[in-house]
């Protein structure tokens, strides 16, 4: 039987499991397409199969590694992994949002990603979990810890231990629509590469797909849809700026199925299409 996220947080918690390995990726440098780059602390636990992933140490040295049941990847803010989707997992990933906490746990079948659960919670109250976080964050600067580190296995447990605590408090937020929202939001600005769709969304949310679009028209003033391609654009123009990828390559990497499509919306949002921007861009870089 799955557990839900409510379940293996307690199970960490109160050690019926025991974290086995913790890894750290604290690397800010241009992430490679497809990684996963955002400017908040995450941790990556793997639930239940395997997962070979990529990340950058603070050397800026490229690291791949297979990842087991109960072992960990913490990544720092603004630093990049990048999972290579082979054979089935389930995660749970945790974004140490300023003002949310955001648990998604999905799992891979080996063709499509499947939501399995999303809990969000407001970062209200004591700042235990932002002084552990500091901790963490001190740890990496001053070396790169071992898998083995007791130092960053007690942080690691503590920050969960306290994530727990906040999902059992039922902190009341000053708006539960507007919490709602902003976590859709941040899963969009961490997943729109994936075939993030507003069924999928609602599914993951607990909520019918036309509750969600009439969520964004209400609280962002913006269709989910145009939200979407507008989150995707700006990566598509990043990876035109810096990658020698084809017109294909950048609209699939960005979350666009359709190549046509995504030229579609370029030109008619920039004026250009994405080649025209690719050559304006480059051509302004070699007049400076």
């Amino acid at each position: 039987m799955d557990l839900s996220i409510e379940q293996i947080l307690k199970q960490f918690a109160n050690k019926i499991i025991n974290i086995n390995k913790i890894y750290f990726a604290n690397n800010s440098s241009l992430a490679p397409v497809l990684a996963y780059q955002v400017n908040f602390p995450r941790i990556e636990i793997i639930v239940k199969g395997q997962q070979k992933i990529l990340w950058a140490n603070d050397r800026g040295e490229q690291i791949s590694n297979t990842l087991y049941p109960n072992d960990i990847l913490y990544v720092t803010s603004n630093s990049w992994n990048k999972p290579l989707w082979q054979k089935p997992v389930t995660i749970l990933s945790i974004l140490f949002g300023k003002q949310q906490i955001g648990l998604s746990l999905l799992h891979w079948d080996g063709a499509q990603i499947i939501p399995k659960g999303q809990l969000n919670i407001a970062r209200r109250g004591p700042r235990v979990g932002t002084f552990i976080i500091q901790a963490l964050a001190e740890l990496t600067w001053h070396n790169q810890p071992s898998e083995q580190n007791q130092t960053a296995y007690f942080l690691i447990q503590s920050l969960l231990s306290n994530t727990l605590d906040l999902l059992n408090a039922d902190i009341e937020t000053a708006s539960k629509t507007t919490s709602l929202f902003e976590a859709i939001r941040q899963y969009i600005d961490t997943h729109f590469r994936e075939d993030v769709t507003r069924d999928f969304l609602a599914k993951m949310f607990y909520i019918s797909p036309n509750y969600l679009s009439h969520l964004f028209q209400r609280e962002g003033k913006i269709g989910l849809n145009e939200y979407l391609n507008q989150i995707r654009l700006e990566y598509a123009k990043s990876l035109l700026k810096n990658y020698d990828l084809n017109i294909k390559e950048i609209a699939y990497a960005s979350g666009f199925k359709d190549s046509n499509y995504f030229c579609r919306i370029f030109r008619k949002k920039t004026e250009r299409s994405p080649t025209e921007y690719r050559r304006q861009y480059h051509s302004k870089l070699s007049q400076k």
